[in-house]
């Protein structure tokens, strides 16, 4: 009987503020949404630092002939044979180095053409311009600055680049663009819970000479409460729901079809749906917890008759 009367005191709430209890129901959903969507962008930046990192070469770039002419670094002159034979060596003797490969000037003029072929100033490069290097694989991709000391400054050597600098950049884009996510859900969570305390007072307002009654015939506080708390957390549960559909249908049509950037971006891994499932349950409980415990501090104060 107890139960029966919290039930239809849930549906009689629901219908009674219906507008507001909508309103709830698409502040939650956008806002768990916003949240499991800025849980998927941390572990898919994540995702792809372990991938990339783990593919990033150092590259100590050697001085040619025009270097020579031009740059403060060869003004030594081109690297000479001993040169490159003496930092060979070195590298193959230090720990943090996993591979060394060596690329030609012939070879860097060939993946010159092939990336960027099209460009105006391919056409006016000739093999010879361009720089022969070391390209380093790395044991610990963090290890970069012991390569740069080590041979920063020293004859025949142009330059040492990270190409982890560059991705840095990118994690660091879309770490940036995680945190303003975050930001708009934290706004809309502050939104919703404004709209669950709202809608709770009004129905608890609505209904005090009922809850007056029933606390004066001896009803407990919980038993009072219960209606209007289960009406908050049922709005929270469907707002819930369509958070977690949208996540499973914007992974769906984002990633594997629609949009399908997991063929057209296939250089990134992107995060499969094990990462979208363990998600959900974590919003649901949110979506119940979250409107619960606000409307049983909002109610506190109708309690007292």
């Amino acid at each position: 009987m107890r139960a029966q009367f919290v039930l239809s005191e849930i549906g009689v709430g629901l219908r009674r503020n219906l507008t507001m209890t909508f309103a709830v129901i698409v502040s939650v959903a956008l806002s768990l949404a916003l949240f499991g969507g800025s849980l998927l962008m941390s572990d898919q930046v994540n995702t792809m630092k372990g991938y990339w990192y783990d593919k990033v070469n150092v590259s100590v770039f050697l001085c040619n002939k025009s270097d020579a002419e031009s740059d403060p670094n060869c003004a030594k002159g081109a690297v000479t044979e001993d040169q490159k034979k003496q930092i060979l060596a070195d590298l193959d003797e230090m720990s943090v180095v996993q591979d060394v490969t060596y690329e030609s000037q012939d070879e860097a003029y060939k993946h010159y053409k092939e990336q960027f072929g099209d460009s105006p100033l391919a056409a006016s490069l000739t093999p010879d311009q361009m720089q022969e290097s070391y390209r380093i694989k790395l044991k610990d991709p963090e290890k970069y600055q012991v390569i740069a000391t080590a041979f920063d400054g020293r004859d025949g050597v142009q330059s040492v680049q990270d190409q982890k600098g560059i991705l840095d950049n990118l994690f660091e884009l879309l770490n940036l663009m995680n945190r303003a996510a975050l930001g708009v859900m934290v706004l809309m969570l502050v939104v919703a819970l404004l709209l669950i305390v709202n809608t709770v007072r009004v129905s608890a307002f609505s209904r005090r000479r009922e809850t007056g009654i029933m606390r004066l015939v001896g009803a407990s506080g919980f038993y009072i409460q219960a209606p209007f708390i289960m009406e908050a957390a049922v709005a929270g549960l469907i707002g819930g729901g369509l958070a977690c559909v949208f996540l499973v249908v914007g992974r769906y049509f984002t990633i594997d079809h629609g949009m399908a950037l997991s063929d057209k971006l296939a250089l990134i891994n992107f995060v499969g749906w094990d990462a979208v499932l363990t998600k959900l349950p974590l919003i649901l409980a949110a979506s119940v917890l979250m409107p619960a415990l606000a409307a049983f501090f909002a109610l506190r104060k109708y309690l007292k008759v």
